[in-house]
């Protein structure tokens, strides 16, 4: 895989919004669905930094300390007995793990016992929170994957030892089954698990608006999100509809990594993340992605760009109707050539076979360009959007 985050692209890395190594507001008229839940408004707020419209629909809530008494028992007895190994799956499974020891005054405790005994973490997140704990994992999972895990623990052998697996909201992958399988003694441990959308309502008005094209990318940040998320639009009988706008090159797909990513590769779409599974790397991808996707063109009037429900010129969006944008659209998807006012007509909202119907249109896009020589008028045959590059 190639690493989006370093490639510029072809007309120069100030026209794509990359300047001084940093990404400016190259997501000016962009639209992005959010998917998660957890962490979903520090996403959101760094898309909306690169100029994106953001949408937050959560296809999974969390449900906190489902057996809280069991669990702080748990905690005490591994606490009094250390185990030989620890396995954090997610780094919101160790959080909430020690919140819930915080309330029996035993998150201290908690955290000596993982500082004092072999922790392997299933990617960065959970790195993280073993790190916040003030414990340096013994092995961290390249790919986030528990078949990772499982390979290395058997690698070394567990036989006759004592393995604590966090499990992560849909489980542990089989993980406790095949090290039992393998001699371990294993304690399962379940902190969380994933619940409904606490805002069922804005999961379908997103599958919606997702069917009517009205989103740039949709941002994915764990494996059972997206399969979630890819069950939801089967349900809704909108899958078929979101796939055909996905492999068309319309809707970006983006995971924070692959594991995230498989649920929708599975159902048979085209999905992507950056090398680094960290939520800035995502960022980063989803910058990068979308401007490359959108229809593109120099004009004399700066750098225009075309997505779902706006376009921007520069980094000004232009704030386009329905209509301005369709015009927007075709002239950009064919940059220097004339398109005739039976064209524009056909891809205006309405029914309309009137030309001045065409050229009130035109009228209104140089309007919002602030640039009439950025769309020539071709005698007789139509227009043509200049292409300056």
């Amino acid at each position: 895989m190639t690493n989006p985050e370093a490639e510029l692209p072809a007309r120069g890395p100030a026209a794509h919004g990359f300047v001084d190594g940093a990404f400016t507001e190259v997501l000016a008229g962009a639209r992005v669905l959010i998917t998660a839940q957890r962490r979903a408004e520090d996403l959101s707020a760094a898309l909306r930094r690169r100029g994106a419209g953001t949408v937050i629909a959560s296809i999974l809530g969390v449900e906190h300390h489902i057996d809280e008494a069991g669990l702080l028992g748990v905690t005490r007895d591994l606490i009094d007995e250390p185990p030989d190994c620890v396995v954090v799956t997610t780094g919101i499974g160790l959080r909430a793990w020690l919140d819930a020891a915080d309330t029996a005054g035993l998150s201290e405790a908690l955290a000596g016992m993982l500082r004092g005994t072999s922790t392997i973490a299933r990617g960065p997140k959970a790195l993280g929170a073993l790190r916040g704990a003030g414990a340096e994992p013994a092995w961290v999972s390249p790919r986030a994957s528990s078949r990772e895990i499982l390979d290395r623990l058997l690698g070394a052998g567990v036989e006759g030892r004592r393995v604590v697996v966090q499990c992560h909201g849909a489980g542990d992958d089989g993980l406790s089954e095949a090290l039992r399988e393998a001699g371990a003694e294993v304690t399962p441990l379940t902190v969380y698990r994933w619940g409904p959308p606490p805002d069922a309502g804005a999961v379908t008005d997103s599958i919606d608006e997702l069917r009517a094209a009205r989103f740039d990318a949709v941002a994915f940040t764990s494996s059972p999100g997206s399969a979630a998320w890819v069950r939801a639009l089967d349900r809704a009988g909108a899958l078929a509809e979101v796939r055909a706008q996905n492999l068309a090159g319309r809707l970006l797909l983006a995971a924070v990594g692959p594991v995230a990513a498989e649920p929708l590769v599975g159902a048979g779409l085209d999905a992507g993340c950056p090398e680094r599974g960290r939520m800035g790397a995502l960022v980063r991808y989803i910058s990068t992605r979308v401007a490359e996707n959108a229809p593109t063109c120099v004009i004399p009037a700066g750098l225009l760009r075309v997505h779902a429900t706006d376009a921007a010129l520069g980094q000004r969006p232009l704030r386009l109707s329905p209509g301005g944008l369709a015009v927007a659209r075709l002239l950009a998807g064919h940059p220097g050539e004339t398109v005739s006012r039976e064209q524009i007509l056909r891809v205006l909202p309405g029914d309309s076979t009137d030309p001045h119907a065409a050229e009130v249109a035109i009228a209104r896009l140089r309007e919002a360009l602030a640039s009439p020589a950025s769309i020539r008028t071709v005698v007789r045959r139509g227009y043509r959007l200049v292409d300056a590059s």
